[in-house]
């Protein structure tokens, strides 16, 4: 199957579809397409696997399988039957089927489940000689996907969200996921080789994913993914490409990229993630207040996911400390400074409108990315 060319479905945050389809087209895959909640393409297995060691925005990245209506329970049944499921199977795998409904006739996750896996088994059992199927084996994490009464049949190649590229192992009060820090990161006028400060810089996230660019890392490089115990994979195409991945990193292009934090835990964290990552004694961390920040080095970038004040005993607080975000950018003149906020009052504490605004989710809170050129 190394040949074959396959529908791919790389499912992104509200927001990053565009960035996502961008990467895909950098890796010079073919039929890209974003829509609502994710990117469409078409590539071969090796160019999938690519796409999970690189991808820097991306949640998961899916073989989409089948997609048609479904209406009924039979219709769901009979789409999952049909494929030939013999092909990717060796019949001991531990079949892990998730699914989501919205705004479709068959609303039940529980349910689809339930056929779904059925279907699996039944085709198994009519197109093998096997009967038992222990599912002592790795894990082949199905998801069946209906919205608007329109059924996608998607395999997980990543297995655990993307984000967890394996550096962080705790996250803090007030996480942000390595795939919008990244995401920021690679929005914000900041190119390798220029300084970057997060003068906020919490667990150290913003920083982690700005080394790794500068390096030239695959974020995926250091964790496994689901497509490597599948039973149609090539493992010594795996092994060859994460070489490859390896060869391209260079930690040493990795300068001028440095952050303080007041919390003594948080900047404890951030740390130990710069340490797992690979980047100690590349990224330097002090623990030095926002109004205290001055720094030597000319046109740099700042980039921050300051507190948001949700709580309104904090609202006064974190609103003055925008106004000490642009006095941080007067201080250094040379300098741009991008911040991201669910605070609808960002601006105006800040005492100036952005040049550009993009909107993201940050978990559940709904946020705006402020970029001052």
């Amino acid at each position: 199957m190394a040949g074959k060319i396959w529908d791919g479905f790389a499912a992104a945050a509200f927001g990053l579809e565009g960035l996502v389809a961008a990467e895909l087209r950098k890796l010079k895959i073919s039929d890209v397409r974003a829509e609502n909640g994710g990117v469409r393409f078409r590539a071969t297995l090796e160019e999938v696997f690519r796409a999970n060691l690189s991808l820097r925005t991306c949640d998961r990245v899916f073989l989409l399988l089948a997609e048609e209506e479904a209406l009924t329970w039979e219709d769901l049944y009979q789409a999952v039957l049909k494929l030939p499921w013999e092909h990717w199977m060796r019949g001991d795998e531990a079949i892990n089927l998730s699914a989501r409904c919205v705004k479709s006739r068959l609303m039940s996750p529980r349910d689809c489940q339930a056929i779904g896996k059925k279907a699996i088994i039944d085709r198994l059992k009519s197109h093998t000689s096997r009967r038992v199927f222990p599912e002592s084996g790795a894990s082949f994490p199905v998801q069946l996907s209906l919205r608007s009464d329109r059924l996608r049949i998607l395999l997980n190649t990543s297995g655990d969200a993307l984000n967890r590229r394996g550096y962080r192992t705790w996250n803090g009060e007030a996480p942000l996921r390595e795939t919008l820090a990244a995401a920021l990161v690679m929005l914000s006028p900041w190119k390798p080789g220029q300084p970057l400060y997060d003068p906020c810089c919490g667990t150290g996230t913003i920083l982690i994913e700005g080394a790794l660019m500068a390096a030239g890392q695959a974020p995926g490089l250091n964790r496994p993914f689901a497509m490597e115990s599948f039973a149609f994979w090539d493992a010594a195409m795996g092994r060859r490409l994460r070489e490859e991945a390896r060869n391209e990193t260079d930690v040493s292009r990795v300068r001028e990229i440095a952050g303080s934090d007041l919390d003594p835990k948080a900047l404890d964290l951030a740390k130990r993630h710069v340490r797992q990552a690979g980047f100690e004694g590349q990224i330097t961390l002090s623990p030095v207040p926002l109004q205290e920040v001055r720094l030597d080095a000319r046109d740099g970038v700042f980039i921050c996911n300051p507190p948001y004040g949700e709580r309104l005993s904090d609202q006064k607080t974190c609103r003055r400390l925008y106004q000490d975000l642009h006095e941080l950018l007067r201080r250094h003149p040379t300098w741009r400074l991008c911040a991201i906020s669910s605070d609808p009052a960002f601006e105006r504490s800040f005492g100036r409108r952005a040049t550009r605004k993009r909107r993201f989710y940050n978990g559940r809170l709904e946020c705006v990315y402020y970029i001052y050129e």
